[in-house]
This record gives structure tokens, sequence and C-alpha cells, in this order.
């Protein structure tokens, strides 16, 4: 028998039944989304020799210039040890430049190069593409939806750290 998951509204009316095997298919829609959407990526950075953790953070350093090296560790969600060793390379590479702290001489700030900053949009351009295409296609409603379940499926930690992201401007 198939076990059923309802959700219910704040009026107690449900909307939702799903059966395990919907459930399965929508895992597995998000296992071949995501293949999808890091691949574009994923063959810029093999010919760098890097992997998703420098793509991740060269994303993060850019979202937020200055970001300290703590900050970033607490977003990515990575060990120090992990963090230093992706840090070391981009630094090497000439994509990120650290700084000392402004208020804080102990910190070090992160910025992405010239050179980071052309990397990080050639990563971005391909899945900018894809979100955009996929949004349109599926609509304003569904848009909003999708992004209702994936803060739904966040821990309560996870969904404070994503909201507590500044709100950045549409650009061109």
């Amino acid at each position: 028998m198939q076990n059923k998951v309802s959700v219910a509204p704040a009026g107690g009316e449900s909307l939702l039944f799903l059966t395990d095997d919907q459930l399965r298919r929508g895992i597995e829609a998000m296992f071949f989304a995501y293949r999808a959407f890091t691949a574009d990526p994923d063959l810029i950075l093999a010919e760098l020799d890097y992997g998703r953790a420098h793509h991740r953070a060269i994303h993060f350093i850019h979202r937020e210039p200055g970001l300290t090296v703590t900050a970033l560790l607490d977003v990515l969600g990575v060990t120090k040890q992990s963090l230093n060793r992706v840090l070391r390379t981009l630094i090497e590479d000439g994509l990120v430049e650290s700084r000392i702290g402004r208020r804080d001489r102990r910190e070090r700030q992160l910025y992405l190069t010239d050179k980071g900053a052309a990397l990080e949009r050639r990563l971005s351009e391909a899945q900018r593409a894809r979100m955009r295409a996929a949004y349109r296609a599926a609509g304003p409603q569904a848009v909003a939806g999708f992004r209702q379940v994936l803060e739904a499926m966040m821990d309560r930690d996870t969904l404070r750290q994503y909201r507590a992201l500044k709100e950045l401007p549409d650009t061109p």
C-alpha cells in the first residue's frame, strides 16, 4: 500500500495527496534537473581542473565582495580545511584576492579579481539562461511555487542563512 502525504493549508482542507511513487519521481526530477543545471559549469570547471566547491566559492564571493572567510565557511557549510584548499588554489591562480579586514585585522576579506569575475560570468551565464528559459516555460505561479518548495525543504538554519542573504538589484 502506498503511503500518502497530505499538505494542509491554514484552513485545514487538504490540497495535496502524493504517493511514494510520485514523491520518488519528484526526487528523480531534482537529481536530473541538478545534473542539467551543473552540466555547463562542470565543463568549464574541468578545463581549469576545478570542481563544484570552487564554483560555489566564486559564486558567493562575487555575490558579496569583501565576504570574510568565516562567513563563507558558514554559507558553504564545509570544513575550514576543505575551504582553505579551494581558496588557496583560487588565490594562487589569480581569481580571488584576500585582503586584511578593515574593522578587524585578523579577518580576511575575499574579492574576485577581474579574471575571477570573468570566470564567474562564464559559469553563471549558462545557468541563468537555463533558469530563465525554465521559468518562462513554467510561468509566474510555478516560479513562486518552486521557490516555496525549495524553501520548505530547507532546515531552519539553512532557511535563515538563505533569507539573510541581501537582496541584489536586478542587473541587465
